[in-house]
This record gives C-alpha cells, structure tokens and sequence, in this order.
C-alpha cells in the first residue's frame, strides 16, 4: 500500500449521526463500481453509519437495514450498484482471510467493497483504494479524513472537495 504521505487527503467533520451518514450519501454519487473503500476507525466511531449513508444513496432501501456485519463478516445489499460490506475486526491471521474469498468481493468491477476494520487487510492485498479514518473527538463529533491511494481515488476526492 502506498504510504499516507503520497496519498491525497480531504478532511471533514461531522457533528452528528446523520451529517456522517450524509457524508456517506455525497460519496455514493461518485461511485460507479468497481471501488474498494477502506473504513478505519475505533469501534463506535461511525463506520457503519457512514456505511448507512452510501447504502442510502446507492438505492438501498430500508428493507436492506445495514448493520455492522461483524458477526457474519461480509453482507452483499443491492441497490443502484451492488454493495459488499465486509468487516474484519474477527480475522486473526491471513488463513482465516484467505478463506473469506475477499478476492471475488475486493475485483468485481460492477461493485463496491466497503471494508470495515481495512488495517486488518495484509498491505499487499489492494493497491488502489479510498481509505476513510473516522475518529471519535468530544460528544458527537468525528473526524473524517479520506485518503485516496491511486488516480482514480484522487480523481473522487477532487471531486467530492469541490476542486
């Protein structure tokens, strides 16, 4: 993976649940399939509500209730493109990714993989992706910092910061 010092960033702060979930929504429209989004961040920081957002604003309906997938790991939703929702806070060794077929998931062009806990992710897994680190500040406050990691990442991120 690249390093976060060569990789383009973009900052925001959300000062509620649903600001973050907004955040996750004006992402969506600037997806077209084919991404791999990293999600980093404590547990409660907002991962999965950030998630809700861009599910929203892909089409998902609420029938598609999105959930942290940290019980069953990876939850496929279906909407404007698919969404596969995985989470790694579980995986403990690379044998037990390995069994996951993240593969399949992380190089299908027609969707997006959205990956909770991605530090977990061994670095030479992908090389091109979006990293996005929410952080916990004081009461409802998060810290949303992107980072894009390749030309097509960067491109979002122009684009998503009004550049």
């Amino acid at each position: 993976m690249e390093s976060a010092a060569s990789a383009r960033s973009e900052r925001l702060v959300s000062r509620s649940v649903e600001q973050t979930k907004r955040f996750g929504k004006r992402l969506s429209k600037l997806l077209q399939g084919g991404e791999i989004i990293g999600l980093v961040g404590e547990l409660g920081a907002g991962k999965t509500s950030f998630v809700r957002g861009l599910a929203e604003g892909l089409g998902v309906g609420k029938e598609g209730w999105i959930r942290s997938p940290t019980f069953t790991l990876i939850n496929e939703y279906h909407g404007r493109l698919p969404i596969y929702h995985i989470d790694l806070y579980r995986i403990e060794n690379r044998q037990a990714l390995e069994s996951l077929n993240l593969r399949e998931y992380l190089y299908d062009d027609d969707g997006v993989s959205l990956i909770e806990w991605f530090e977990r992710l061994p670095a030479d897994e992908v090389d091109e992706y979006l990293e996005i680190n929410i952080v916990h500040r004081a009461g409802r406050e998060r810290e949303i910092v992107f980072r894009a990691h390749g030309e097509r990442y960067e491109k979002i991120l122009q684009v998503l910061s009004g550049h």
